[in-house]
């Protein structure tokens, strides 16, 4: 599927519902500033090891535009880019960054409007010596994530989407979210209650 318009229109919590908690990032891979808009793109995988940041640096001028470039540090101790790769990214077209590393010069980060989803900042940087193969499968964030997989990011969470499930999981998603939309809370609440009490009583709870 080379379309993923459609991908921005849905919730990672209602995608999450979709494709399972395989494929949820942990919750340490965060926005780093807010409010942060909703990332939807495929993925350009980058591997970076410990204490370098040559092939992040490599794929701001590789990835297409649209990207989200997922990056798979070997530490958090050193930063994998700061504001000048930010500008470049953004400039290029890139969707954002998602990683388990850290980066540096939030404040201009966040003044660009580039969208960042990492565990934290660190004010040193890498160094840049390490060539490893650009977009091929990582993991980062306890998720398996290969090339062209679509990345859904925002505020609620990280969920990837194996590219060759891409239109069975957006398929799915719309009609869970109008579902949803569709229901009103009297509706909603009137069958959790009836559900969670048919647990309790299941389990012999009689309070």
């Amino acid at each position: 599927m080379d379309d993923v318009t459609g991908f921005g229109d849905i919730s990672p919590t209602t995608l999450a519902d979709v494709v399972g908690r395989a494929q949820v990032m942990e919750a340490r891979i965060r926005p780093l500033w807010g409010p942060m808009p909703r990332v939807a793109g495929p993925a350009f995988t980058v591997r970076c090891p410990s204490g370098d940041n040559l092939m992040l640096h490599a794929a701001i001028y590789r990835a297409a535009p649209g990207s989200v470039l997922v990056v798979e540090a070997g530490d958090a101790d050193y930063a994998l880019a700061g504001g000048n790769v930010c500008a470049v990214a953004q400039r290029r077209g890139i969707a954002g960054f998602v990683t388990n590393g850290v980066i540096r010069d939030l404040a201009e980060v966040r003044e660009l409007g580039f969208p960042v989803f990492a565990t934290g900042v660190v004010p040193f940087p890498g160094t840049k010596q390490a060539v490893a193969p650009l977009n091929q499968p990582l993991r980062c964030g306890g998720v398996i994530v290969c090339p062209r997989d679509i990345v859904v990011a925002d505020e609620e969470g990280i969920v990837v989407t194996p590219a060759g499930r891409a239109d069975e999981v957006l398929e799915a998603a719309r009609a869970k979210a109008a579902k949803e939309a569709a229901e009103s809370l009297d509706d909603w609440e009137a069958a959790h209650r009836a559900r969670i009490d048919k647990i309790l009583a299941d389990q012999g709870y009689a309070g």
